[in-house]
């Protein structure tokens, strides 16, 4: 088990960090430690069987770099694509936005959450948090949740490093907790890509990786109808469906489709009998909330 991260001098840092929670090794990234551990003792081995140990190396990277591209996979570590049995049981659904806080979309977007009587969870990015900590409050005076998408929503997120993880991570627990009065308790990584140093880290910010179940891709398609449509084929309790509240949900000239798409969706949402509740409402049970 991993100790609880050390008490910080200042209450920003001691809420930023929280509780670390136990982490073990995803079963993938404990067989290619035994793979590479074999593969070097195998180099005793006359030369004759080191290209079939190069080949079974090269092949066990390529099905890493598969997970690490794949937002839904479950290889690098625990990965919540779909809400707990118990709110799918209440017929829960939950509604979450990315690439936020935005000044121009954000507002309007909480906006239609209330007069649709839907909560959500806001993935925010550090930066744009601190240089908007109002907006962020209003999030949650609403009722809605604040997690963490990164403080800086790099391109190069998936090459991190584990240092470079561990500063960007605490940089964005800071940024949010500071802003939202609390620190986020889930994580979605820029793009959905990720690394395997990604998940140890989350475990010492006590931080649980949340992707989705389904994905309008409201910041490319101008469409609503074609958004909506991929947000409610099939949909049912315990989805987890992707929207977007940055500045990549405006476009140059018009408004943004997740404004035309929201009214719609949430109507959708209550003519089949679902309820959109933030993660932490959905997750209580398994969090101990």
């Amino acid at each position: 088990m991993i100790p609880d991260a050390p008490v910080a001098a200042d209450p920003v840092a001691t809420v930023a960090t929280g509780s670390a929670r136990p982490w073990r090794p995803a079963r993938a990234l404990q067989a290619t430690a035994a793979l590479h551990l074999g593969g070097a003792l195998a180099l005793a081995w006359p030369p004759a069987g080191w290209p079939w140990i190069a080949g079974a190396l090269l092949a066990n990277h390529g099905v890493l770099l598969a997970g690490s591209l794949s937002p839904r996979s479950q290889l690098l570590g625990p990965n919540r694509v779909r809400l707990p049995d118990a709110a799918a049981r209440r017929r829960e659904v939950a509604l979450t936005f990315d690439d936020g806080p935005d000044p121009m979309l954000t507002p309007r977007i909480l906006d239609l959450l209330d007069a649709g009587n839907a909560k959500a969870s806001f993935f925010c990015i550090g930066e744009r948090a601190a240089a908007a900590p109002q907006l962020v409050r209003e999030i949650v005076a609403r009722g809605h949740s604040v997690e963490s998408h990164s403080h800086r929503h790099s391109t190069a997120f998936a090459c991190y490093g584990p240092w470079r993880l561990l500063r960007e991570i605490e940089a964005a627990q800071r940024a949010l907790a500071e802003a939202a009065g609390s620190p986020p308790v889930f994580f979605r990584a820029p793009f959905g890509t990720r690394n395997p140093m990604l998940d140890p880290t989350l475990a010492r910010f006590g931080l649980s990786y949340v992707s989705w179940t389904r994905r309008g891709f409201d910041t490319v398609d101008r469409s609503a109808r074609r958004v909506l449509r991929r947000l409610t084929n099939r949909l049912a309790a315990g989805d987890v469906l992707l929207l977007h509240d940055g500045v990549s949900a405006r476009p140059r000239v018009g408004e943004a489709t997740v404004l035309a798409v929201l009214p719609q969706l949430l109507e959708t949402i209550a003519d089949q009998g679902l309820r959109p509740v933030s993660l932490r409402v959905a997750c209580g049970d398994e969090r101990g909330a």
